[in-house]
């Protein structure tokens, strides 16, 4: 995994991925303590760490034991450099073996909450907090010995060194994990790290994000123009945005009604959006050109690259219509702007050990034959970074605050074929779903509900006098960060109720009205 630095202004804080499952959630705590991080493999040499420059290290936990054949390696020469380092359970444990403390398997493991006491004042990273508090532990080997010039600052009823620290080198370690939120003050740690022992001022925020990006985009383009794929949804908004604040007019944003979208979503793009930025709209119209593509396919993944394939088809032909225009004015249409975010690169492959989870979320499954150079703003940045972006830049907040929603549209929400009909019936169901949701205050406490038709099953129903078959819509509210990890949101039983009713009521062709309680992993988030 290579990520080079997408934010050339900010010296980055490295996250050291061992491949735990929350190395990019240490790197979304370490912004949220307004610090830019970036998030690199392992196998990253003391050398490649210090042509980055950064101004602190922390190493993240892993699945593996320090001693087994084949467990993720550090190059040791790294805790010379001079840079602070915090190492995080494994992370913590590759400290301690390479600086000659002790690590062993004593049979005795922790999982889950855990209390630890602080050793003597808990030195710069735990003091100022209480003597005894809540961690969240995973771990069979643990730390039997701190290194020699280390002052052990925390133990735990099994853990004889739960946490050490070196004020003098400015290395330090805790073997729970306090980039989750079951940690009690696990936040506070990785911010006495930055700011106190780094001494990073905590600058990172959307501000500097717009500065940074503008004279990246700048320098990237130059005079050229540029085609924005705009979906109405936030990623695409924000970058399409971001690029206009940078080259206004130079940018075309191009927006696709290829059939698949939810209730309202045109006329919100063609109206709120274009007036709140000023941005330039051409609008495609080419339901029946994807709708005729998708016609027969029921693979899910062939649905993808249909429908990834066909925008890019829709930006060519557009480029062709504009090419009178760019010659005229002496530039040629060079580029084409993507709203992809990280998690969107780690699932699509991009990420170390990560599989191809989605072959089209932005940016998977495009042709080999793309004209256009990527711009891609926002590829470094959390969801959540980029909503606080969309709100500097002016978007209306029904546009920024909305649930995320595929690339692929609705026609991943159908299981089996995707037809006009069927998309009518889903648009309807999704907008009641949306509505009430919405009226209860749920939109702020739930990360995103699809809605679901199951196009290829009939089930048996009663409405009125007679027996019906209709189809069943499933519900998948679920509550997540960034999306990378997700469980099942707990609607209250009256607002399911009122969905179910709406819904089994006013959309005909729908008699049944189910839940999807399956968190991710095991579970996507989508159906297809």
């Amino acid at each position: 995994m290579t990520i080079q630095s997408e934010q050339p202004g900010h010296r980055p804080v490295l996250v050291v991925d061992f491949g735990a499952q929350y190395a990019q959630l240490i790197a979304r705590r370490v912004r949220e303590a307004g610090v830019y991080s970036e998030l690199v493999p392992h196998t990253i040499t003391a050398a490649e760490v210090q042509a980055r420059n950064p101004l602190g290290i922390v190493l993240s936990g892993g699945p593996s034991s320090v001693y087994e054949e084949g467990a993720p390696s550090f190059d040791d020469s790294v805790f010379e450099l001079g840079v602070p380092v915090l190492g995080i359970c494994y992370g913590f444990q590759v400290m301690a073996r390479a600086l000659g403390g002790t690590v062993g398997n004593t049979g005795d493991r922790e999982y889950g909450a855990t209390d630890a006491t602080l050793v003597g004042d808990g030195g710069a990273i735990l003091g100022g907090q209480p003597a005894e508090q809540n961690v969240w532990m995973s771990h069979g080997d643990a730390v039997q010995e701190a290194p020699e010039g280390f002052e052990v600052l925390a133990k735990t009823a099994v853990t004889p060194v739960a946490a050490f620290g070196s004020a003098e080198r400015k290395l330090y370690g805790v073997q729970w994990h306090p980039e989750v939120k079951h940690s009690d003050h696990g936040q506070k740690i990785l911010e006495n790290f930055l700011h106190h022992v780094a001494g990073i001022a905590p600058d990172w925020n959307a501000g500097n994000v717009i500065a940074e990006q503008i004279d990246l985009i700048r320098k990237q383009v130059g005079n050229a123009r540029v085609i924005s794929a705009l979906s109405g949804g936030v990623d695409s908004a924000v970058s399409t945005a971001l690029v206009h604040e940078a080259i206004g007019d130079q940018l075309t944003a191009v927006f696709v009604d290829h059939g698949l979208l939810r209730k309202g979503e045109r006329e919100q793009v063609e109206k709120d959006y274009v007036e709140s930025t000023g941005v330039r709209l051409i609008t495609v119209e080419a339901a029946d050109t994807f709708l005729g593509h998708l016609a027969g396919v029921t693979d899910p993944e062939e649905k993808r690259k249909i429908i990834g394939r066909e925008f890019i088809r829709a930006f060519e032909q557009v480029q062709r219509d504009l090419v009178a225009e760019a010659k005229a004015e002496g530039e040629p249409i060079k580029f084409l702007v993507q709203g992809t975010l990280y998690p969107d690169v780690v699932e699509s492959g991009g990420g170390s050990g990560t599989a191809n989870i989605k072959s089209h979320h932005n940016v998977g499954g495009l042709p080999e034959d793309l004209d256009f150079e990527l711009i891609e703003p926002l590829r470094a940045l959390f969801k959540d970074e980029v909503r606080a972006i969309g709100r500097e830049l002016g978007i209306p907040e029904a546009i920024v605050g909305r649930q995320p929603f595929p690339g692929p549209g609705l026609g991943i929400r159908i299981v089996g074929e995707v037809t006009r009909e069927r998309l009518e019936v889903l648009r309807e169901a999704d907008a009641i779903a949306r509505a009430e949701l919405t009226a209860a205050g749920l939109d702020n406490s739930i990360w995103q509900c699809p809605v679901v038709l199951l196009a290829d099953v009939r089930s048996v129903g009663v409405q009125g006098d007679g027996r019906t078959y209709g189809h069943p819509i499933v519900l998948r509210p679920v509550s997540s960060e960034d999306a990378m990890t997700a469980d099942w949101t707990r609607v209250p039983y009256d607002v399911l109720a009122r969905i179910s009713n709406r819904i089994t009521n006013q959309v005909p062709e729908v008699n049944r009205v189910v839940l999807d309680v399956t968190s991710k992993p095991p579970g996507t988030i989508e159906w297809e």
